[in-house]
């Protein structure tokens, strides 16, 4: 049987992939049908994660590029959205462009002045930006101060109210598949390849005619994106905010997903943030002390995974 025989009789990898992508998503929309309530927390916060990982990969993995205070852009859009809801009394869904518009400032505010700095300099200005944002919404008075905002209202889509943990595993799902398919897109086009290119060697990019302020700007503005719509849809989840959500620790915990998996490699910060919400659940049990064994098992794969669980292949 010829070569050309072969290949029209077996199908091909991109189709084998997209029939086992869509058996995974039919698997995970059908989990709330028989998981409980507990389960289902879980897993709608395992996909605030990824999705918010997926964000900080733009930044950190695609760009190169260090973040410390990403944090900040999640709670711009929290609070963003208990504001417009709370105080103007408008749709949570008129929340969401706001919010956009809203991250996109602050990206560029963190941005603009970062696009010279680099390393430790990179670290300490993006960890300042966060403490900033965090001490602001303590002390303002639209924010609720150190209260944060309570109350916050629940949206509604085509007369269905979504006010269930059910629904929210649903939601954070989508945006989870979103969030990948937007990252899969960024990174295979025109500026993902900038942004590798200014990641790799910044001197050198800039010599081949990369304009590099505006590739990490982008890069900014779109990861801050992901974490403003996350926040949008965490607060209408929680119905309630406060400053000590978007802390430094929590910054650190979206960072740690990211390299983690596998900075750069889109399958990799799933796993990352798949594993930092799950596994200390998968130790509960033992109380306090599953902390110390989460621990542990992070520092033995970094010993033995430097460049994460699934590192891109050029690392």
């Amino acid at each position: 049987m010829s070569e050309a025989a072969v290949r029209i009789g077996r199908p091909s990898w991109s189709i084998r992939r997209a029939a086992g992508v869509a058996v995974l998503l039919a698997a995970l929309a059908a989990v709330p049908s028989f998981a409980n309530n507990y389960y289902l927390e879980v897993l709608s916060e395992a996909w605030f994660y990824v999705l918010l990982c997926l964000g900080l990969n733009i930044v950190v993995g695609f760009a190169g590029l260090l973040d410390l205070g990403y944090a900040a852009f999640f709670a711009v859009g929290a609070y963003t959205a208990g504001i417009v809801t709370l105080r103007l009394g408008l749709s949570f869904w008129l929340s969401l462009p706001i919010s956009v518009a809203m991250a996109s400032i602050a990206g560029v505010v963190i941005g603009g002045p970062t696009l010279r700095l680099r390393s430790d300099y990179l670290a300490i200005v993006t960890l300042g930006f966060g403490e900033m944002v965090r001490i602001s919404v303590r002390n303002l008075a639209v924010t609720g101060g150190a209260s944060g905002l309570v109350g916050i209202k629940r949206p509604s889509i085509f007369g269905y109210h979504l006010d269930s943990i059910g629904a929210y595993y649903y939601i954070f799902l989508l945006l989870a598949v979103l969030g990948v398919a937007g990252s899969h897109r960024l990174e295979n086009s025109r500026i993902g390849r900038a942004w590798k290119y200014v990641r790799s060697d910044e001197d050198a990019a800039r010599a081949m005619g990369i304009n590099h302020a505006m590739v990490k700007l982008a890069a900014y503005i779109l990861g801050a994106i992901f974490a403003a719509i996350g926040g949008c849809f965490y607060a209408a989840k929680m119905t309630a905010i406060s400053p000590e959500t978007f802390s430094f620790n929590q910054s650190l915990l979206i960072l740690l997903g990211v390299v983690l998996g596998g900075r750069g490699k889109i399958p990799g910060v799933i796993l990352g943030a798949l594993v930092i919400v799950i596994f200390p659940e998968l130790f509960r049990d033992i109380g306090s002390m599953r902390m110390l064994v989460f621990a542990i098992s992070l520092l033995l794969i970094m010993l033995f995974r430097p460049a994460g669980i699934w590192p891109e292949k050029w690392r």
